[in-house]
């Protein structure tokens, strides 16, 4: 089954293990991985005007979205890459690993925005604790926001 906990599980250990290659010199990002983590930090921006995750005091729309906006940039930077964007939950990353399992790993959690995006537009409110998990993923400090401090090259 895939739940919401198997994917931020499987989007941590994948985002961990694409930026040990990177710390470890083992994965030294091109120019064209190092554009395309910049143009996914300029079109992730949350907005947040200098608040941290979760963004309790922001409508349920308004929070689902921000997390969902991450998936369609994230497709967008696989595609413009060649990168196959992979399933994460329940699965251990390939080493080496590098630009398509740190997308991955991303992408996992963004995906279920989506899914929570539709869910809302039927009316089901998705789990408040959920949605700050992986609001506290996408954005804050440690997180995947901050994505270009964790490479060295």
């Amino acid at each position: 089954m895939d739940t919401f906990a198997d994917r931020i599980d499987g989007g941590w250990e994948w985002w961990e293990a694409a930026i040990e290659e990177a710390q470890e010199g083992r994965w030294v990002r091109d120019d064209v991985e190092r554009q395309i983590i910049r143009d996914i930090g300029a079109a992730t921006n949350s907005l947040s005007g200098g608040r941290t995750a979760p963004f309790t005091d922001d409508p349920w729309h308004v929070r689902v979205g921000r997390i969902a906006n991450w998936a369609g940039v994230l497709r967008l930077a696989a595609r413009a890459g060649g990168w196959v964007l992979e399933p994460v939950a329940g699965r251990r990353p390939p080493h080496p690993a590098g630009m398509t399992e740190l997308l991955s790993g991303i992408y996992a959690v963004a995906e279920q925005g989506e899914i929570w995006m539709r869910q809302l537009l039927k009316g089901q409110l998705p789990p408040e604790g959920e949605i700050a998990k992986a609001e506290g993923f996408l954005t804050g400090p440690g997180s995947v926001e901050d994505l270009e401090l964790f490479f060295y090259d």
